[in-house]
This record gives C-alpha cells, structure tokens and sequence, in this order.
C-alpha cells in the first residue's frame, strides 16, 4: 500500500516527518504515514483548482460523471473483505461492523449520490420585471477540505466525498493520523475507476495539516467531522482567512429516555447496540440515561448483565463483540473521565478500568445514581460509559435532557405514540429516534444542533452543502 501523498494524479513523498498508525489490538506498528508540509498542502489545492476548470472533469456530462460513481462503488464492493479487514485493523471496530457498517456503507453512499448527478437541477422563476427571465443554476462550491475522523474512517470519507464529486467540486482530502489506511486505499480506488488527476487529492498528517487546510485562502468549502473543540478553532480560522462554507460535524451526548410504559427488555438490547457500537466510539453513541424512577432498578440490572455478557477481544475475531478503544492516549482519557466520575460520587456498578495486557481494551462501564452536573454526565466520552440516572415526569425530564452543549442525537423508548411525540418535539438534536439504536441512512439528514455542528450530510442536504445557487436574469425585451 502507497503511504505518500496523493496531488494531481501521482504519489509524492511528504515532506514532513513520518508517523506511525498503529494496530489498536496489539499496540503494534502497521504502517509509517507521512505528514504534508505547507508546500505540500498548497500543491494539493492547488490541483484542485487547476482541475476544477479542467475541460476533463468540467466539461464531463453528468451521466459520465455518475458512471464513474458507480464504477467507485464496484471498486469498493470487489475489495469488500480487504477494506474490511483494514479497516479493523487499523481502526479496531469488529471485522462485522467493519463489513456491513463501514464498508457496505461507503459503497451504498457513492451509488446513491451517482444517482443524484443527473438530478441536481435550477428553477425558474415568475419574478415581477417584463420581457425577463428568471432561472437559477447550482454550481459546485468549488475546491473542498475534507477532514475526517479516526472511528469511521472509511465510511465517513464516503458520506464527504460522494456528494462533493456527484456535484463537481474537486476535493483534497485529510484523514485523522491514527487511522489513516482505509482512505488511502480508498483514493487507490478512486485512481482505478478513472477519476481525472487532481479532481480528488490526499494529504496526510496530523492536526497541523488540517489547520493549514482550515487556515487556506484556496479552500471553498471545509467539511469536518470530529470534537468540538476543533470545530470551533476551524470555524475560527475560516473566519480569519476567506470566510470559507463550513459543514461541522461534531461531538454529542446523547440522552436515551425510557418511559414508564416502555418494553425495558427491548430498550436494554437497543442500548446495548446504541452504546457500545465500536466500543462507545460514536458521536451519537447513547451515553445519558434517563430512566423513569419506576423502571431504573430493573434497566440498571439488564443493562448490567448486558454490558458484562459482552465477547471483548480483538476486531479480526469473528465472536469479538466490542473491540479495543482507538489508543492508548485514548484508553487513558476514556478511563481519567470514569475515575472522575467515582470520585464524584456516582455508583459504579461494572466495569471501570482497562484490561491488562496488549491492545487498548476498556471493559464495559455502568454508572447509576449520576446527577445531572456530575463530568460524565456532561462531558463527551466516547467509549463504553454509561451513566444512569432518573425522572419523574415530563416536564422535568425534557429541560434536563437538553441542559447540555450538545445536540446531535437522542433516543426515546416508549410504547406510546404520544409520549414519543412529546418527546421528540421537545428534545433539541438533529436526529430523534424512537425505539431505535443511532442508525443513519444515506437519505435522511445527519447533523446537530447547539455545538454539535453546523449544517447537514446525506440526502439532498449534501447536495446543498456541495453546491452554490446563482441566479440568472435574462432581460428579452426591446430596450428602452
């Protein structure tokens, strides 16, 4: 596998030191990535540029352009079990997460959008001057930073990328350093299917490099999923250089609501996936727990043997049921925030603390008895740490659940339409699902509310995100 960069066609040495990605489950060294230097960086963008205007990707017709989608999603489906099998190698996630939920994903994600080319249409409109045309036209934004994270590496690239091309932007894409393989291959692919040099690009490296892409006067459009706390250091560095478009996905703390009336079993199995999916490793991943003080003893307990029933072991095993934590820096964070929450008071019931041995293993974690200021219950986490606490009544229970920065996901649980509706009206997020694990889909809108982000991905939102709307007048009539 090529580890260089990826400008205008051809691989490139980086010019800056190399960075080793690392096998989560051993702790053992995969690869050595480069990291870009500025030059690198502004070579990049500036390929874009160049081939945005390219007679070869400009000049392309839209079902041309869409066959080439389709032939990417090909690509990906006839590597299936590669991809899968690196990306649980470098990311850690079950290698059956890592077929149906990564890679599935990514290939689904470029054939839905290959459909959307020859569908991206302007209007025309009544407008009030005689003798005028009014129409308008959608454009691409024009060169656009794609930054992405280290727990879905390889399907989210695929939630950017799709729409940017569907819509005829050019791309320089910037992976997280910690799991940077699959995306790498993945531009090998993009290369094989016949995408025109320069149209899609790759750098790699560490934060640095993705805030010279955030700082670049080149840079159309920057879309990023991560923390919060890095969007708001983008956000500022956009508005200090060209005011570029952002999409900002960022971090969540998703509250899961079990009413009164709710079957507590089936609530317990959808936790246990909304939770512990890719070790808690989620941005929408159910980590607050609101139970109806009627029905905590009894969640407390099924979730308790849920957690503890979990298979841990490394992704490669097809029994592995939670896999490692992405690091050990990682592993460390995770377990400083569960050590602050029993120092705080909250009543650990299992888990709490990281297996010994090789790899970045965290054994499943359940706190009850959290009060709604204590850190984990308001601090992101990202990993397998629940915390439990209850309510009374409606009222109480929505102005507590939205009492947090965040607002990308939620969940209710409840055999009642009407206490679903209540709910989901009330709860200030992006996406409210009722009995359901945090599931997307590449036609319904993902994005958050509050700090968890800026604008939406997926469906005709990403066509929007991807595209500028210029409006047209066309005056026919004999001048004055």
């Amino acid at each position: 596998m090529a580890t260089r960069l990826f400008i205008d066609g051809q691989w490139a040495e980086a010019g800056g030191a190399s960075i080793p990605t690392l096998d989560p489950a051993t702790g053992r060294v995969i690869e050595e990535v480069g990291t870009a230097s500025r030059a690198d960086v502004d070579a990049a963008v500036a390929a874009a540029r160049r081939a945005l205007t390219a007679p070869a990707w400009r000049g392309l017709p839209p079902v041309k352009r869409a066959a080439l989608l389709f032939r990417l999603a090909d690509l990906i489906d006839r590597h299936h079990e590669e991809l899968a099998a690196l990306e649980t190698r470098d990311q850690g996630q079950p290698i059956g997460i890592s077929r149906q939920v990564s890679v599935t994903g990514a290939a689904e994600h470029f054939r839905y959008f290959a459909g959307w080319v020859t569908k991206i249409q302007g209007t025309t409109n009544p407008v009030s001057f005689p003798d005028t045309l009014h129409y308008t036209r959608r454009e691409p934004v024009g060169v656009n930073a794609l930054i992405t994270p280290w727990n879905f590496p390889l399907m989210i690239l695929a939630w950017k990328l799709a729409p940017a091309l569907a819509t005829g932007n050019t791309v320089v894409i910037k992976p997280s350093e910690v799991t940077p393989l699959t995306s790498i291959r993945l531009v090998e692919l993009v290369r094989e299917a016949g995408i025109p040099d320069g149209v899609v690009n790759l750098v790699t490296g560490d934060g640095a490099v993705g805030a010279m892409l955030s700082e670049h006067p080149g840079v159309d459009h920057l879309s990023y999923t991560g923390s919060t706390a890095v969007g708001r250091l983008i956000t500022a560095a956009s508005a200090a250089s060209n005011l570029k478009r952002l999409t900002l996905e960022l971090g969540g703390k998703a509250p899961s609501i079990i009413a009164a009336d709710a079957d507590v079993d089936a609530a317990v199995a959808g936790n246990l996936a909304g939770s512990t999916l890719n070790s808690g490793q989620v941005c929408a991943a159910y980590t607050r727990f609101f139970v109806d003080r009627k029905r905590e003893q009894e969640f407390v307990e099924k979730m308790a043997a849920g957690l503890g029933a979990l298979r841990l072991g490394p992704g490669s095993d097809e029994s592995t049921q939670l896999g490692p934590l992405v690091s050990a820096r990682h592993r460390d964070h995770v377990d400083a925030l569960v050590r602050t929450g029993r120092a705080e008071g909250a009543d650990l019931v299992t888990g709490g603390g990281p297996l010994d041995g090789d790899g970045y293993f965290y054994r499943p974690t359940l706190f009850a008895g959290v009060t709604d200021d204590m850190t984990i219950m308001r601090e992101e986490i990202f990993g397998p740490v629940l915390a439990v606490t209850s309510y009374d009544g409606e009222d109480e229970l929505i102005g507590r659940a939205n009492d947090t920065e965040y607002g990308l996901a939620a969940t209710v649980w409840t055999n009642d339409i009407r206490t679903a509706q209540v709910y989901a009206d009330g709860i200030r997020a992006g996406a409210v699902f009722v009995n359901m694990p945090p599931i997307p889909d590449m036609t319904a809108p993902w994005g958050g509310y509050k700090a968890s982000g800026w604008g939406r991905e997926m469906g005709p939102w990403a066509i929007d995100a991807y595209t500028e709307t210029k409006s047209v007048w066309l005056h026919y009539g004999r001048p004055a």
